[in-house]
């Protein structure tokens, strides 16, 4: 089974000696694998020691930036929208767990 790389990928594999097998996936086939992909950021972030956690964040960052891209929404409007949230329901600052 395959998975959603960076664009460099492949190349990186060739000038290893080895042979990539890759496609270009559609619209769609694109979209869930690129949620798969946060998924996939996230977990390891939550696993990652504290000194490897930027990198982490930096490969998360990466992934939300193509999903806003490819949804053709800009991060200025996802800000807002987080704004509007925090200012009606708060943030996450208090620590507040639900039992």
């Amino acid at each position: 089974m395959g998975k959603l790389v960076r664009d460099r990928i492949p190349e990186l594999i060739r000038a290893d000696g080895r042979t990539p097998s890759v496609r270009t996936l559609d619209a769609d086939d694109y979209l869930a694998a690129l949620l798969d992909k946060l998924v996939e950021e996230a977990t390891e972030l939550r696993a990652a020691p504290p000194a490897q956690r930027v990198e982490e964040l930096a490969d998360v960052h990466e992934v939300l930036a193509a999903i806003l891209i490819h949804l053709d929404i800009d991060m200025s409007g996802v800000i807002a929208v987080a704004d509007e949230k925090r200012a009606d329901r708060g943030a996450f600052d208090d620590r507040i767990w639900l039992d």
